[in-house]
């Protein structure tokens, strides 16, 4: 016979988190219910698996270590995207790759034509060109809208930034990307 999984709100979560005898099994429901969207999150934006990897456990090795610091003003997982993208902007300008745009995407679509974790064709690599021809904020403004289909008012908090310069931003990056298939034909 089967295990029944349980399922729990995040508000349920949260009050287990705050309660020490509970804390270590509701943080492993926290990594169960959020690890693959974080993934996803900063994958798209670091392009690598190993990358990847390292930085959703420093994720989570962060918000474990400051648990204590969450104040339930904003959803766990509004939380839990600002310490990602924290870790993965902070790594980002670590490894700034000082070479042209056009050796850089090229180096992308090497990279995710050797990844065994890709399973994209030609266009989506292609996508994934242009999103790295962006600037860093419009790439990462981007992501989160196109591919986590996050709202303008949780992104301004993850971010830390008003709607409307996030609404920009997105705009620009949906240009440039446009621009970019419209140069291929």
């Amino acid at each position: 016979m089967e295990a029944k999984k349980e399922t729990y709100n995040e508000s349920q979560i949260i009050e287990q988190l705050r309660r020490p005898e509970t804390q270590r099994r509701a943080f492993t429901l926290l990594v169960d219910r959020y690890s693959q969207t974080l993934y996803w999150q900063i994958r798209r934006i670091v392009l690598t698996h190993e990358d990847t990897d390292d930085l959703l456990q420093n994720t989570f090795i962060k918000a474990w270590n400051n648990l204590h610091q969450y104040r339930g003003e904003a959803k766990i997982s509004t939380w839990l995207y600002r310490i990602a993208m924290n870790e993965t902007l902070n790594f980002v300008q670590r490894k700034k790759i000082h070479c042209s745009i056009e050796e850089n995407a090229t180096n992308i679509s090497e990279q995710l034509a050797a990844d065994s974790y890709f399973d994209g064709d030609e266009t989506a690599i292609q996508l994934q060109q242009a999103i790295s021809q962006l600037p860093e904020k419009q790439r990462t403004v981007f992501c989160l809208k196109y591919y986590d289909e996050m709202k303008y008012e949780e992104m301004s908090q993850v971010l830390d930034t008003s709607i409307g310069a996030l609404k920009a931003s997105y705009h620009h990056a949906v240009k440039k990307i446009t621009d970019f298939f419209n140069s291929r034909d």
